[in-house]
């Protein structure tokens, strides 16, 4: 197995989760602009690692399974954090949506690979959208404070609720797109 700089990228990003979970839980006032921070770097890196694969020609099969499973990781675990940190259906609600459409599309993608029809299930613009939308909401939600004078966690929130949205329909998308494939083979 050839480990390239992507993937060491990709490894970064997988090691950035116990510090964040750290710094989320510091007892100080500054805390939460450290947490946000982490999470910037989180969301930098995984643009830089897919930007450096294809312009550098580096995509590897380990590089194309583990920078998902980096993304999801992260966010899976700030989310339980956001949920246990402000305890309301308002912040479950979205989260319960997009944590079962990660795992369901998850899945998705596992079989579809297994019957050879991966290209079916490829990132849609919808789930690009999807995921812009859902690290703004992540990254104000983290922050949380008011910032001159804007509610930031208000507004997180609005935007967690529209990538929650995004979320739902881009899973619709691949649904639609993987049917053919999933009634020959059912």
């Amino acid at each position: 197995m050839r480990v390239t700089l992507p993937t060491l990228i990709t490894l970064f990003r997988m090691a950035l989760i116990p510090l964040f979970v750290l710094v989320f839980y510091l007892p100080f006032n500054w805390a939460n602009i450290a947490a946000t921070s982490i999470f910037a770097i989180a969301c930098f890196s995984d643009w830089v690692d897919g930007y450096l694969a294809r312009s550098m020609q580096q995509e590897t099969s380990f590089g194309a399974f583990l920078d998902p499973v980096a993304d999801k990781l992260m966010v899976v675990v700030i989310i339980v954090l956001l949920v246990e940190a402000h305890p309301s259906i308002y912040v479950a609600l979205p989260s319960v949506v997009i944590v079962a459409r990660e795992i369901s599309i998850s899945a998705l993608r596992e079989w579809m690979a297994q019957l050879g029809s991966s290209a079916t299930v490829k990132v849609s613009f919808v789930g690009k959208t999807k995921t812009v939308s859902q690290m703004f909401a992540l990254g104000f939600m983290i922050f949380a404070e008011p910032f001159l004078d804007l509610p930031i966690f208000e507004i997180g929130l609005a935007i967690y609720y529209l990538a929650a949205i995004l979320t739902l329909l881009s899973m619709v998308i691949y649904l639609r797109a993987a049917w053919p494939v999933i009634t020959r083979h059912s």
